[in-house]
């Protein structure tokens, strides 16, 4: 997609700012269900690492929990995180996919890096020791659509690679 104006084209997302009621306790709540490194902390904030990425927690949450707003989270094992939230009885939203609320009502949708556009650069996984990720063929095929396919991304492809 070339630049066809004089406006700014988007690029991707820096970071997503999170309230919650309590630093500590968002902390410890989603530490038990990620794997994360914290990114470094401010006067009421937390910074949870994401690679080239990260969320920021702040304290101060105030308004009620969200209904349709709501965040994507990218993770590499979906099914992984639906068992943590059970076993920690979180609310679990309705629906074909893995929606659900935190303690203070912020609304998460989780989908799993395999299954969609979204490709951390190949340095960005090794740094986060991920390189074991890859495309399932229909993300593959979007992304081929928009000329957007990284080399060897699938796991047959990476297999043929190797040979």
């Amino acid at each position: 997609m070339k630049k066809t104006g004089n406006k700014a084209r988007l690029v991707g997302i820096n970071h997503v700012a999170l309230e919650v009621g309590d630093l500590e306790a968002a902390l410890a709540f989603y530490g038990e269900l990620f794997d994360f490194t914290l990114r470094g902390r401010g006067h009421g904030m937390a910074f949870i690492d994401m690679g080239d990425q990260f969320i920021a927690l702040a304290e101060g949450r105030s308004q009620p929990p969200d209904e349709h707003r709501h965040f994507g989270l990218v993770v590499d094992d979906r099914s992984a995180l639906r068992s943590r939230l059970e076993k920690l009885s979180v609310t679990i939203l309705p629906g074909r996919g893995l929606d659900f609320l935190d303690p203070w009502g912020n609304h998460i949708q989780v989908v799993e890096y395999r299954n969609i556009q979204f490709t951390k650069a190949g340095h960005v996984l090794r740094g986060m020791d991920m390189t074991h990720l890859y495309k399932n063929d229909q993300a593959l095929q979007e992304l081929r659509d928009k000329d957007m396919a990284p080399p060897a991304a699938s796991k047959n492809e990476r297999e043929k690679a190797k040979n």
